[in-house]
């Protein structure tokens, strides 16, 4: 990295602290509801592991949805090819949580960063490991080097007692034979996947394999190269709800959004980031942080295009 870059990240966070709007927490999620707009948080990690940070980029938050690029990953690793037999890997031009496509597409989610396809993937990460949310938070712990990182078990509660949405469609892609779990099992899994509390710099460098081609902290292999690239290229064109046009547009890098205000997003052979503002736009990601992201790609050239 150019010794410049901490004045780059600091420059953006003055520029974040003068947006005149900056969008309202997710309050579908009773647990997120209460979250302060306001603030903000970022990092960047090297290939190495250096991290730089400015504001609360050691702040922990609820990852939410950023955890399915994590999930997706580790069942890859596991099992390859057969995975995209029962997800797809197109965007979905639908909000995260619909059923409408499910009925179209006999069953199969449309990919894995929708609701629908995160649960087939947990579903069968689960299948395969025993422990799906153990195996999400140990990796995570593993990569970051925080092994204080765990889940929130209010939000785990919170999410599983307005779960309805996410509870249909388990059903009815078991009625379709695409879920291997029981419906309860799977959603408990789910529910506390999505609640791991993380901060930027713990998901900074939890997703440097993507950034290394597939190559943990370590130095051992998690996914192939060509696996890290789908990785990649399902997070650039499926990463950020149905706003994935936009976001690389304006932003140009794989990223993936959680409603708990976070994005990550990967410079292939360079660094990852992790961008955090709990204040959501009307697509559900962090309004702060896609402008963060704009700015960073413009201001270092860091750019996949």
């Amino acid at each position: 990295m150019p010794p410049s870059l901490q004045p780059v990240l600091d420059r953006i966070a003055a520029e974040v602290q003068a947006l005149p709007g900056r969008g309202r927490p997710a309050d579908y999620i009773p647990a997120l509801a209460s979250a302060d707009p306001l603030r903000f948080g970022m990092a960047v990690a090297e290939l190495d592991g250096t991290v730089y940070g400015v504001g609360d980029w050691q702040h922990p938050f609820s990852t939410q949805s950023i955890t399915k690029v994590f999930t997706l990953a580790l069942d890859l690793s596991l099992e390859g090819e057969l995975l995209w037999e029962h997800v797809g890997r197109e965007p979905s031009g639908n909000p995260f949580n619909s059923l409408v496509q499910l009925e179209y597409e006999h069953g199969i989610p449309r990919n894995p960063f929708i609701n629908a396809g995160a649960l087939v993937v947990t579903d069968r990460l689960h299948a395969l490991t025993g422990d799906a949310a153990g195996t999400l938070r140990d990796f995570l712990r593993a990569e970051s080097g925080n092994q204080d990182l765990t889940f929130d078990e209010n939000v785990a509660a919170s999410e599983t007692a307005h779960g309805d949405r996410n509870a249909a469609l388990a059903h009815f892609m078991a009625s379709y034979g695409n879920i291997a779990n029981p419906v309860p099992a799977l959603l408990e899994q789910y529910f506390r996947q999505c609640s791991v509390e993380a901060s930027c710099a713990d998901l900074a460098l939890a997703a440097g394999f993507l950034a290394r081609h597939g190559i943990r902290a370590d130095g051992s292999t998690l996914l192939s190269r060509s696996q890290a690239k789908q990785v990649n290229a399902v997070m650039l064109t499926c990463g950020t709800y149905d706003a994935a046009g936009d976001f690389a547009y304006r932003v140009g890098l794989p990223g993936k959004s959680g409603v708990g205000g976070g994005i990550i997003a990967v410079v292939p052979g360079r660094c990852t980031l992790c961008v955090w503002s709990p204040g959501l736009d009307q697509r559900g990601n962090s309004v702060a942080g896609v402008a963060a992201l704009d700015r960073f790609t413009t201001l270092t050239g860091m750019s996949v295009f």
